[in-house]
């Protein structure tokens, strides 16, 4: 867009309007040589937040015990928690997180992971972009998706696993099963592997599709429900995109 107007909490952004906004960029920015508390007092002061919060951030976010360490001496996860901390001064309602785990190892991710959670659970609103779709999938629970700045899909993260499901199924004879599978009236698709076959059924027909080939005498040897991933819908949905 070139033009347009927005609201921001039923009103104009303005500097009280900010205040309410919590933001994490992709690379944290501090004073290196300070100290984690020194740098949260500069920020307070910036968005004339007080200190009377920072003690309790730097606990949220597990940095408490090193307040006073300089920044510098900080590994990559604990600098990420350390912009957490300075997000949350303010008690805002409203976080807006940027690839808050890029480049993190798998101790990293988690720790944060956690963090954003435990806010959320705190009545907060948390907008997360990011590239780590399993991520987005384990702490979100609506998503949307946007595709050369268009949104081209919006919706909870529980329609990912629930409305479908696929079931990899393997039987001793792989001809009479494909054809039942094939031929079962809720097939929605269906993939083929060297020695099994995926069914992408409605998530209630799954008991039924089981009872169906056994009836037919098909003796199944592999019967796995698959959870979908939101990297997999990601990608459907932008192949359907003309």
């Amino acid at each position: 867009p070139t033009s347009g107007s927005f609201s921001w909490f039923g009103g104009e952004s303005g500097p009280e309007n900010r205040r309410k906004t919590g933001s994490l960029l992709e690379t944290p920015c501090f004073y290196p040589y300070l100290s984690a508390l020194v740098n949260l007092k500069i920020i307070a002061e910036i968005k004339k937040a007080g200190f009377d919060r920072i003690d309790e951030v730097l606990k949220i976010v597990g940095l408490y015990e090193r307040r006073n360490s300089p920044f510098r001496t900080f590994s990559l996860g604990m600098k990420q928690r350390l912009a957490l901390a300075a997000a949350l001064l303010c008690d805002p309602p409203l976080l807006i997180l940027d690839e808050p785990t890029n480049g993190l190892d798998p101790i990293g991710i988690a720790e944060i992971r956690d963090i954003i959670t435990a806010v959320s659970k705190q009545g907060k609103t948390v907008i997360l972009a990011s590239h780590l779709l399993d991520e987005v999938q384990k702490v979100c629970n609506h998503f949307c998706i946007l595709d050369k700045g268009v949104l081209v899909y919006t919706g909870p993260v529980s329609d990912v696993s629930e409305s479908e499901q696929r079931v990899e199924i393997g039987a001793t004879d792989m001809v009479l099963l494909k054809k039942e599978v094939l031929n079962y009236p809720s097939l929605i698709r269906h993939e083929e592997g060297k020695s099994t076959i995926t069914a992408v059924i409605p998530a209630e027909k799954v008991s039924e599709l089981s009872q169906t080939i056994t009836k037919k005498g098909i003796i199944i040897t592999h019967f796995v429900i698959l959870r979908k991933s939101l990297e997999k819908q990601f990608l459907d949905i932008l192949n359907d995109q003309p």
